[in-house]
């Protein structure tokens, strides 16, 4: 029967949606040396990729989008993708769906849409998508993990919005789960990461069981000011992070598609971590099957003759006066690479960075190196999808360095798969919207802004 607790719970936030009695599914406890994992908003798949780099199967993951399924499903085809708002789907779909079954979840992981809580834009804790970070824990609620990780841009810690915090943090204990409380708002590049980009995560284990540590930095910024007590070493810089990749320019093709098949110059030590080309190494990812002689996501941007005089002239690690573009620093990390906004607010692309040698702006793949993405990880076609694909996920390195530390709780030593995967069926990363919502079998209203129910309005009102 469903606890006390829980049923407080699914009357406090005027759901009907907890009808999953925890008591009705036999969860087994398996002896693996893989643990399971599920994605809660998982966009392209940058958690799931750190999550795989760090040993775990990320069995089922959660996305309203349905280009971004599409894309997750390319690179993942070998897991479960769900096409549908968090506000819809339930735990026991998430599990009779997918290979989890009642088999014990080890951790569930995710970050709700940030918009609200951003710094770049206006604070709103009215903005409806806030509304998700409850729905969020209500799925852990009905899923049981172990662990939760919960992850959010910095703007959640800055005055007001801390009190959400303190909400999930409240609503998590009062549920059976402690929470570390010393929440950390971590900064991609101590972890290996060639870029500047701060996200807070916050860690949750249920009653019982091991707090996870946060995980210590593996090296400092780059060119930041040197702090002589600090002696990691340096983060890639951006040069590193695009050593090797073929000029764009010496390809006409690329003015047309996003592939071509080129000789690649030598890698830096990054691009081989990236890669997973070290022998020994802590990457328990499964290796893709892929042509590394075919650089993709590399689609040519025709800029005008005026905007290339005015990048060349703009000195490297400042801002470009008229476009506002910050031109990259060869010897320093990157500028926080954003997302720009959805289709159904302008389509407006964030800032792109200018390239450090180049008089253009930075490719789609050369943004993925400078997240951490592996040349086989693909994007969508268009740029404006594969930019936005980019910035609005958490860079792998860092949600990897994130991952071990739940694996080093569970007392699990990670294995390296025997077997090799295949990518997906490429057209998936050519759809429009239409077609990409017509194989998910959605509406595409779902991916339009909700009008709050009143439904809603008292779930915010009684967290």
């Amino acid at each position: 029967m469903r606890s006390r607790r829980e049923r407080d719970f699914a009357n406090a936030t005027q759901l009907e949606l907890l009808d999953l009695p925890l008591g009705k599914v036999k969860i087994l406890s398996t002896d693996k040396n893989r643990p399971i994992a599920v994605d809660l908003f998982a966009g392209a798949g940058g958690m799931t990729l750190g999550f795989e780099q760090a040993g775990f199967d990320v069995l089922a993951s959660v996305e309203i989008d349905p280009i971004h399924c599409a894309t997750h499903e390319f690179n993942f085809p070998f897991w479960k993708i769900f096409c549908k708002s968090i506000v819809e789907i339930k735990g026991e779909e998430i599990r009779r769906d997918s290979d989890i079954g009642n088999q014990e979840i080890d951790v569930v992981f995710g970050g709700p849409p940030c918009q609200g809580f951003s710094l770049i834009g206006k604070r709103n804790l009215d903005d409806p998508r806030n509304t998700l970070v409850y729905h969020y824990i209500r799925l852990v609620l009905e899923l049981q993990p172990k662990y939760v990780v919960l992850e959010n841009v910095k703007g959640m810690t800055v005055g007001k919005h801390r009190e959400i915090i303190l909400e999930i943090i409240s609503k998590f204990e009062e549920n059976g789960y402690q929470v570390l409380k010393n929440y950390q708002v971590l900064n991609a590049a101590e972890y290996g990461v060639p870029q500047n980009r701060e996200r807070l995560f916050l860690l949750a284990c249920r009653q019982g069981l091991e707090l996870p540590n946060y995980p210590l930095p593996t090296s400092k910024p780059a060119k930041k000011k040197r702090d002589k007590s600090n002696k990691l070493p340096l983060s890639p810089t951006v040069s590193k992070a695009l050593q090797g990749l073929p000029e764009i320019e010496k390809f006409k093709e690329l003015e047309q598609q996003d592939w071509v098949e080129a000789d690649f110059g030598k890698p830096s030590n990054y691009v081989k971590r990236i890669n997973n080309l070290f022998s020994k190494s802590d990457n328990y990812s499964y290796p893709r099957i892929y042509n590394p002689r075919i650089l993709t996501s590399s689609l040519r941007t025709d800029h005008s003759e005026e905007s290339k005089a005015r990048f060349s002239k703009t000195l490297r690690g400042k801002i470009e006066p008229v476009s506002r573009f910050h031109k990259l620093d060869p010897q320093g990390i990157c500028n926080t690479l954003r997302a720009g906004t959805a289709s159904n607010r302008g389509a407006f692309t964030s800032p792109r960075p200018i390239h450090p040698f180049l008089p253009r702006c930075i490719t789609v793949r050369e943004a993925a190196r400078l997240h951490s993405y592996p040349d086989w990880f693909r994007f969508h076609v268009t740029k404006w999808h594969g930019f936005r694909q980019i910035g609005n996920s958490v860079p792998p390195l860092l949600a990897k360095a994130i991952a071990s530390e739940i694996i080093k709780v569970l007392h699990i030593s990670p294995s390296k798969p025997k077997d090799s995967k295949n990518l997906g069926n490429e057209d998936f990363l050519h759809w429009n919207m239409s077609q990409a919502a017509k194989h998910y079998r959605v509406n595409l209203d779902i991916i339009e802004p909700r009008i709050r129910s009143k439904k809603e309005k008292s779930l915010i009102q009684t967290f």
